[in-house]
């Protein structure tokens, strides 16, 4: 059995699993390293979610067939419908993947939405589509809680 090597990509980071962005003391927050630092892994996110759904058309595609048994039918118009499910919430990741790179290049990135101040290259790096600072975001969480969502 031979293992073939995957494909050179021209940005060879995992989303998943990549370097931490080293922190010097002093350094300016979001700044060019930093703002490429991110780009690199939500360009790296979007690419990923990208060949997903590729991946799921395929697979239709090629496992689509008109079983005779209702019962094989039914298990896989499930499998498809949970398929389509999570590339249908994928798709909404993708598009607030856009939103943030367009933050990046608007020098917007990294502050939070509602009161200005800076999220934090750790929670970006945890979540980097976050647009909240932690407290903003607990806030956030705790009112939808209240009103029962």
């Amino acid at each position: 059995m031979t293992v073939e090597n995957p494909a050179p990509t021209d940005n060879p980071i995992d989303p998943y699993h990549f370097e931490p962005y080293p922190l010097q003391a002093g350094e300016e927050y979001m700044n060019e390293q930093q703002q490429t630092h991110f780009r690199a892994i939500l360009e790296a996110w979007k690419r990923e979610l990208m060949e997903e759904v590729d991946r799921t058309v395929h697979h239709m595609q090629d496992e689509a067939a008109n079983f005779p048994d209702p019962t094989d039918r039914a298990t896989q118009e499930s499998e498809f419908s949970l398929e389509l499910r999570t590339r249908d919430r994928e798709r909404k990741l993708i598009r607030k993947i856009d939103q943030t790179l367009e933050l990046l290049d608007a020098h917007e990135y990294g502050y939070c939405e509602s009161c200005g101040v800076e999220i934090g290259l750790r929670r970006l790096e945890a979540r980097p589509t976050a647009t909240l600072c932690i407290d903003c975001k607990t806030l956030d969480e705790l009112r939808e809680k209240q009103r029962g969502g």
